[in-house]
């Protein structure tokens, strides 16, 4: 049986070790905190479910071992400033951008960049937090302790944000999955819809984008790339070298889920393009707790993480998936009251952009 260590126990990581089961691949789960240190074997594999990680005996072991994947590139990776030069260096579209060094201003980033421009760490930061704008009309200026850790962005009026997940194998093969529509508020994912056939003439320029990136890097294992859609152009938002949150309505709506392309191709098992099954919705369970009675909704997968719960976590999803888009647009009125009043704009704005045949 073949073994994978996954560096970190959230749940990424355990959606990771359900997906090996059918597979006869074991996957444990690490949190980098852990002090009792695993015996790795030679031809054990060592992948991640995230990109950053603190410096501790666990993450120096980890980083020890002959199969760890992509190592290097997720180091790299994880750093935005080392993201934007890598898409620049190979003719990806992105949003224009500046190093904010030691020495920046304010004045002389909006003369580079524009009017609004958003601060975002180097390292860190997610759901909408490692963010911060610069509004020119209102004087604000650069935090000290931004200076010399984070890139400056043009703001780009998009017309909608996709993403889309693939995934290389070893010797270079490469599947996507369909694009996908994404919700967000406050920079946290709410909603994704795949797959959508108004957007399906990106698809070929959105692999192309991604392939290239994953062939450079070398890449084994799933990434999603974050998009700007501006037009029929797309940009390149940011880069996640994991499994995505964007991905996870393919636990319901494709033959090979995300997690189960990326465990078969780090384990040096075949991967296939993902056939897709019909429509599929993800809503984000974010910071509310648990209501057993969205089990009851037809057409619905419902995931629990099993964290506790504040305000803004991620706590849970929940997939609807059906043929009939008839019966995906009753699940999500099913679900409607049985969410916060505030799900009801993003419920909304699945039924606006679901397709309407």
């Amino acid at each position: 049986m073949a073994k994978v260590w996954v560096l970190g126990a959230g749940q990424l990581g355990a959606m990771l070790q359900q997906a090996a089961y059918p597979l006869a691949v074991e996957v444990t789960a690490l949190p980098p905190e852990q002090e009792a240190l695993p015996e790795i074997a030679p031809q054990d594999w060592v992948t991640v479910e995230r990109e950053q990680w603190p410096d501790t005996p666990m993450t120096r072991h980890l980083a020890e071992q002959p199969g760890f994947l992509n190592r290097d590139v997720l180091y790299r990776i994880a750093d935005r400033l080392y993201q934007k030069q890598m898409l620049d260096e190979l003719g990806i579209a992105t949003a224009p951008w500046c190093n904010v060094d030691e020495q920046a201003h304010a004045e002389s980033i909006h003369q580079q960049l524009g009017e609004d421009v958003l601060l975002k760490r180097r390292q860190g930061g997610y759901d909408g937090k490692g963010q911060f704008w610069l509004y020119q009309d209102q004087g604000d200026e650069i935090p000290g302790d931004w200076l010399g850790a984070a890139i400056a962005e043009k703001k780009i009026p998009f017309t909608e944000e996709l993403s889309l997940i693939g995934a290389r194998d070893s010797q270079g093969n490469t599947v996507f999955y369909p694009l996908t529509l994404n919700l967000h508020r406050n920079g946290i994912l709410m909603a994704s819809v795949a797959p959508l056939g108004r957007v399906a003439a990106l698809q070929s320029q959105a692999e192309a984008m991604l392939g290239k990136i994953l062939d450079a890097a070398n890449y084994v294992g799933v990434m999603a790339m974050e998009c700007f859609r501006v037009g029929d152009t797309l940009m390149v938002n940011e880069l996640a070298p994991r499994v995505h949150n964007s991905g996870h309505w393919t636990q319901a709506g494709a033959c090979v889920s995300q997690f189960e392309m990326h465990l078969r191709a780090v384990a040096q098992l075949p991967i296939k393009a993902p056939e897709v099954r019909g429509q599929s919705v993800m809503i984000n369970v974010i910071g509310i707790e648990r209501n057993t009675q969205w089990m009851t909704v037809p057409a619905t997968q419902c995931y629990w993480y099993g964290k506790d719960v504040r305000p803004g976590r991620k706590v849970g999803h929940i997939n609807i998936n059906h043929p009939e888009k008839s019966a995906v647009k009753a699940a999500l009125a099913d679900l409607r009251p049985l969410l916060p009043e505030n799900y009801g704009e993003v419920i909304d704005w699945v039924l606006e952009h679901l397709p309407k045949a």
